[in-house]
């Protein structure tokens, strides 16, 4: 599984202009409900937050990682936002985040095992500097995916 083959463009935002967690992860959360993702946003940001609770998504250098399992998700996706401005954000490193990459993954026994595989494969890519700093100055979504080629 690489990072190109699970980005489905129609679910990536470069142009998002949140001023807060709450209107990045709403605005992420209805463009996967937009394109049959998950079944309702409400109950899904819901499963978010409760994961959020359990530690920092802001693994750092303006990248946050929302996830959780979620009963709401029809199908394993994941929503990319990139911001124009930081927003605040817990993170590891103190700063905001500009570049959120939101799961979407059922709560059954294989998503438990897609929501490791898809951790796994987005930290390794999201440990280079060259990756952040493509991914950040997307001006499009198929600049994101080429971030991650």
């Amino acid at each position: 599984m690489e990072v190109k083959d699970i980005v489905d463009v129609d679910i990536v935002k470069t142009n998002m202009t949140a001023k807060t967690k709450d209107d990045a992860l709403n605005d992420l959360a209805n463009q996967l409900l937009n394109n049959g993702y998950i079944s309702e946003v409400e109950g899904f940001i819901k499963d978010i937050y409760a994961r959020e609770a359990e530690g920092q998504t802001g693994i750092g250098n303006y990248i946050a990682i929302p996830h959780g399992k979620s009963a709401y998700v029809n199908k394993v996706g994941v929503a990319i936002g990139i911001n124009q401005e930081e927003i605040p954000w817990e993170s590891l490193d103190g700063k905001g985040v500009k570049g959120i990459i939101l799961f979407a993954v059922g709560n059954d026994n294989d998503g438990a095992t897609n929501h490791l595989k898809l951790l796994s494969l987005f930290a390794r890519k999201l440990g280079n500097d060259e990756v952040v700093g493509n991914l950040l100055q997307a001006k499009k979504p198929e600049d994101v995916v080429e971030a991650f080629a």
